[in-house]
């Protein structure tokens, strides 16, 4: 554990455990391979909500057809004028709905959600997350 939720993000040991400041991914080896995705390799993982680039840890601990990204990066949106922004730091929060369970309950649906993964082979661009506005 690197921090709760997005408390110390910009932390010394948070930073630690990024790769190349962003975010990590577990994913399966097999899936991994489908995709022409390596070791350490920088993914961008999307669907019709946004998108959001992460570094990726292939392992045989998460199953295939999974992809598992930490929650607590800071947001930092490439455009945020986007209606279906790139968060160039690893916030899946681009990727899930933004609706509580119920009417009654308003908790939190951000734990689940259906994506794609690519090989992530543009320019890299910088994180501003931490950058005073």
């Amino acid at each position: 554990m690197t921090r709760l939720h997005s408390q110390l993000d910009f932390g010394g040991h948070s930073l630690d455990a990024k790769h190349r400041g962003r975010e990590v991914a577990r994913m399966n080896p097999r899936d991994a391979k489908a995709r022409g995705i390596t070791e350490g390799d920088i993914i961008r993982i999307f669907n019709a909500r946004g998108a959001c680039l992460a570094a990726v840890h292939v392992t045989d601990g998460i199953a295939p057809g999974v992809v598992q990204l930490p929650t607590g990066a800071w947001y930092d949106p490439m455009d945020p004028e986007e209606e279906a922004p790139l968060c160039v730091h690893g916030n899946p929060n681009v990727l899930t709905r933004d609706i509580g369970t119920s009417s009654f309950a308003q908790g939190c649906t951000g734990q689940l959600t259906t994506v794609e993964v690519e090989r992530f082979n543009g320019n890299l661009p910088p994180i501003r997350a931490f950058d005073p506005a």
